[in-house]
């Protein structure tokens, strides 16, 4: 008996483990074969849970041009690459963006190292064009929309007039609650794809009379990753808004930030983006050092001349001076050599030609 018990429990054990390991090859085998196709099971289990809220629908629905334009952007970008094409100039191609702790700072305008003699230097510099932009045609005066305080250079040695022709122009240009919007309007209308970003927008994006509108502006650094975990920053870094949107470079970029343009331009230059750029609109606030710039004055203005030499060195060349009248007449809180506190300064980056 208790040797029949004993053939009895090993049989039930032989048993028990056949059935265990045809068990074990049956699930493997599923798994196998569900591993290599669609898992459409998952799929409409996750639709009977993530059903959008009628107005999620809205807002998708809304979005959705953008979304698809943004899209079109990234998806040309890499048939351009897979087919080996690019309209970027090959300077722009060539060109490793390598980021700098400073800019190169350039020694004072003398050893006595006054205000008025950085104010002499720097103001000279800044109302002195160094290209003349010629027009379209020889003989052929400049559009009226083009010779105001805000003016680009349409010279046809240059790329933007050839941009222009052949519909690749973009524009970008950043404001706080900017109610002159000319120049960009005439530029949407002769061809160009038109950004404007102004943090006061109510809504986040929009299109308007052919031009884009962003609930964005441009500052010297991005937000907080902590801080953006509780709200939303409408500021980034002109490269981070350029990879945010699939752009790798812009033909004409302005830009009135009310004193935080210097900063803006210093991270601009370090980060090597200037080579995105074609042409620069720029308006300069003096009536005081600007934000986080430190120092006394005669290092204050030491340090505006040299971002703009920085500009010089990077091939951009001033072209258009505008001095507004109905400004004061403030230069770091003094009147100094009768300066105005704004300036309009227009550069164009002279390795953008249209060769």
């Amino acid at each position: 008996m208790v040797r029949w018990a004993g053939l009895s429990a090993a049989g039930l054990l032989l048993r028990l483990g056949v059935l265990l390991t045809a068990v074990c090859v049956s699930v493997h085998v599923y798994l196998e074969s569900d591993w290599q196709r669609p898992a459409e099971h998952l799929t409409r289990g996750r639709q009977k849970w993530e059903q959008p809220s009628p107005a999620e629908r809205d807002l998708v629905r809304s979005e959705e041009p953008q979304l698809k334009r943004r899209i079109t952007y990234i998806h040309s970008l890499r048939r351009k690459a897979q087919a080996g094409l690019d309209s970027s100039p090959p300077s722009l191609r060539a060109h490793k963006k390598t980021s700098r702790w400073r800019i190169d700072l350039q020694p004072f305008a003398s050893e006595s190292r006054s205000l008025e003699d950085e104010a002499s230097r720097f103001l000279s510099y800044i109302t002195t064009p160094q290209v003349s932009c010629l027009p379209i045609t020889a003989g052929e005066t400049p559009p009226e929309w083009n010779e105001g305080a805000w003016s680009v250079c349409l010279d046809p040695r240059y790329r933007l007039t050839h941009r222009i022709e052949d519909r690749h122009c973009r524009v970008y240009s950043f404001g706080l609650g900017v109610d002159d919007w000319d120049l960009e309007s005439n530029l949407s209308r002769a061809g160009c794809e038109v950004h404007c970003f102004d943090p006061s927008l109510k809504q986040p994006h929009l299109q308007r009379n052919d031009m884009w509108l962003h609930r964005l502006s441009v500052d010297w650094r991005d937000p907080n990753p902590a801080l953006l975990q509780r709200q939303h920053s409408n500021t980034k870094k002109l490269a981070t808004i350029l990879n945010h949107f699939g752009h790798r470079q812009v033909d004409v970029l302005k830009a009135d930030m009310e004193s935080a343009e210097w900063k803006i331009l210093e991270n601009v230059i370090l980060e090597g983006v200037l080579d995105s750029v074609g042409q620069l609109l720029l308006e300069l606030h003096l009536h005081w050092a600007g934000f986080e710039v430190g120092g006394d004055d005669p290092s204050v203005v030491r340090y505006w001349f040299s971002l703009l030499k920085e500009l010089e060195n990077a091939s951009f060349k001033l072209f258009h001076v505008h001095r507004d009248p109905a400004k004061p007449r403030l230069f770091l809180h003094k009147n100094v050599l009768n300066a105005s506190s704004a300036y309009t300064l227009s550069w164009v980056n002279t390795q953008w030609t249209a060769g």
